[in-house]
């Protein structure tokens, strides 16, 4: 007997769904940080066994749109819902009465679809009021298995990965054994930078940048890498540079370093910085990124 099957990953904004997809799949296919919205494409983690595979899903977090991109990364959520074998829904131990979430939760129970709930970074929480999460997941979601979890400490990881093995339908491999992502190392390329913009940098900056592989050349012992990383604004364009290009030459250096851990070899990284106007509204611009549908 062989189990297959989609487990999509779903939830509000910065509750750890990245963190947990990556201690899932056992690589960092995701970004990390600590800011909301890091998630903007679905992106898909393959894990095989002899009698299974697994392929998870992390989405962008629930939110409601306020330009044309956040319309496009909350497509991937409803796509997520309606395609999966296995929901994983995240929470944290933190309360989030929000209606985008709760409309999330009502199509979920709506849907039949098994689901786990997975109440994230109990570390951070007392057991009193991880109790009254608890009860609060099963009055709004019956039929779901509760789990309390750490995804960062790795805790109750590998009993929410012995329930979707449970939970798996049976099923041929969707993708051959040795499949680790259906992302290209151009993709991760460019949400490397990403994530170091995210991390470099307050406020509107990190939202307003979109990141272009202009070109990416393997060689035997180097990757030769130039990317252009677009903004909405001339002023971004100022901020993100800054004084002399120290700033950019920082985010080079920093995602350089984490593209080497990543591949495992040395990386040659060239970074320039464009104005694309207002691209986050501009459908033919989404396109171009990546942001339609499959």
């Amino acid at each position: 007997m062989h189990k297959s099957g989609f487990v999509n990953i779903i939830g509000n904004p910065n509750v750890g769904k990245s963190t947990l997809m990556n201690a899932l799949v056992g690589e960092r296919l995701s970004i990390i940080t600590s800011k909301a919205q890091t998630t903007r494409h679905r992106i898909m983690g393959i894990v095989n066994g002899e009698d299974f595979q697994i392929v998870y899903s992390d989405t962008p977090g629930i939110l409601k749109p306020n330009y044309k991109l956040q319309e496009k990364m909350m497509k991937f959520v409803t796509g997520a819902i309606v395609d999966a074998d296995v929901i994983l829904y995240v929470t944290d131990t933190v309360e989030q009465g929000d209606t985008e979430g709760a409309e999330v939760v009502e199509k979920i129970a709506k849907s039949g679809i098994p689901c786990i709930v997975v109440i994230n970074k109990i570390d951070l929480s007392a057991q009193d009021k991880l109790e009254v999460l608890v009860a609060r997941w099963h009055a709004l979601l019956p039929e779901a298995l509760i789990i309390p979890a750490s995804a960062k400490e790795g805790f109750n990881v590998g009993a929410i990965f012995d329930r979707i093995l449970e939970l798996l339908p049976e099923g041929p491999a969707y993708y051959p054994k040795d499949t680790l992502t259906d992302k290209t190392l151009r993709f991760f390329a460019s949400e490397i930078i990403r994530e170091q913009i995210l991390k470099q940098y307050e406020k509107e900056i990190p939202y307003c940048c979109e990141i272009e592989i202009d070109t990416y050349k393997e060689e035997p012992t180097i990757d030769r890498i130039a990317a252009t990383i677009y903004v909405s604004r001339d002023s971004q364009k100022g901020i993100l540079i800054g004084h002399k290009g120290e700033k950019l030459k920082k985010v080079g250096q920093k995602a350089r370093e984490e593209m080497e851990r990543f591949l495992g070899k040395k990386v040659f990284l060239q970074l320039f910085v464009k104005v694309n106007d207002d691209w986050r509204n501009n459908d033919k611009q989404l396109r171009r990124f990546g942001y339609e549908l499959e």
